[in-house]
């Protein structure tokens, strides 16, 4: 039976470059950095913890995934990094060169502020009502 999500593939312009947003901004933990051989490689990020979905950082094959860097959601939010602090996470990463698009903003499903990747790709810092950083 299906019970959770495990990983996403997030396309980067390169590994190193995809380490340094995840690891160096975002303060994520690699959870696995191996060589494949011919340039590739698998390299796992998570927020620390260990909590959710890992991403896998891919670094695209061809012209058509090159062209989807940033852009992997049409221009939406298409990531969600949930908190359970969230005025301590949202200066933590504004003084790691975070870029957010807006002032944090309180929505019935809690706080949330808008921030984008080195390739323009959109994210929530999101801290659900109640607090918990879970999904209710």
């Amino acid at each position: 039976m299906l019970h959770s999500l495990a990983a996403i593939a997030f396309l980067v312009p390169s590994y190193d470059e995809g380490l340094s947003f995840f690891r160096d901004g975002l303060g994520f933990e690699v959870l696995e950095d191996t060589d494949l051989g011919q340039n590739k490689r698998w390299v796992v990020v998570a927020p620390p913890g260990g909590r959710g979905a890992t991403i896998i950082l891919a670094v695209p094959a061809n012209r058509r995934q090159r062209a989807r860097i940033g852009d992997q959601t049409g221009g939406r939010v298409g990531y969600f990094l949930f908190t359970n602090d969230f005025q301590t996470d949202y200066e933590v990463l504004r003084a790691r060169g975070v870029r957010f698009l807006e002032e944090p903003r309180s929505e019935r499903y809690g706080r949330v502020a808008v921030f984008v990747d080195p390739w323009g790709g959109k994210w929530d810092l999101l801290e659900p009502t109640g607090g918990d950083g879970d999904v209710a």
